[in-house]
């Protein structure tokens, strides 16, 4: 079976860690190797650089520095991760990758999606996930199930209105990239939502 590159989507809030460390269980029941990582970070390198986008001190960081810090962690990340695990047949989760640059930066941060897809397939050529899922919780309904924002990430603190234009960047990705996207109603239970996932990829065909 060729190892796959599996992401997890969605706004802040809406479940991506759990859903994450289930699918990594369901994996290793199945004595599926896999490796568990996030963006930005993954790498020593890359996770230095996620303590500076996420500084709340930083406020005033333009959108385009923002980008090529995510980019930078990503390059890190790809080559010093993610690629050598696909090649030794380990299955990769990623808590996040290039959709979210898509829909923070491109949509809310008003950067454009052609221009950081072209930014990706530049730095990162050939590591277009295999198959994203998308957890659709509006932010509003996110940030209360989590108990509200993270005050120590500075992405998080951004406005409602900010996060709601990440929240329809997802939907408008999800329509554009429909052979790769698949978008899980995550309101119910959060055993439910796993089934709903796992059943999502065994039709795919991702395992």
């Amino acid at each position: 079976m060729k190892a796959k590159f599996i992401t997890i989507e969605g706004c802040d809030g809406s479940g991506k860690s759990t859903q994450k460390r289930l699918l990594l269980e369901y994996l290793k029941s199945r004595n599926i190797e896999a490796v568990d990582t996030r963006e930005p970070g993954g790498t020593p390198e890359a996770e230095k650089i996620r303590e500076l986008i996420l500084d709340t001190s930083l406020i005033k960081m333009s959108g385009v520095t923002e980008l090529l810090l995510y980019t930078a962690s990503r390059v890190e990340h790809v080559q010093g991760l993610i690629l050598p695990s696909l090649r030794a047949g380990k299955y990769v989760i990623c808590d996040r990758f290039i959709d979210s640059t898509l829909a923070y930066q491109g949509y809310a941060r008003g950067l454009g999606v052609d221009f950081i897809k072209t930014i990706f397939e530049l730095t990162t050529p050939d590591c277009w996930p295999d198959a994203t899922i998308f957890l659709d919780v509006p932010p509003q309904i996110a940030f209360m199930r989590k108990g509200g924002r993270d005050r120590d990430d500075r992405m998080e603190n951004e406005t409602l209105e900010f996060h709601q234009k990440v929240y329809q960047g997802f939907l408008n990705l999800k329509e554009k990239y429909k052979d790769r996207i698949i978008s899980i109603d995550a309101s119910g239970a959060k055993e439910q939502t796993s089934e709903l996932i796992i059943k999502a990829l065994i039709d795919r065909g991702v395992f």
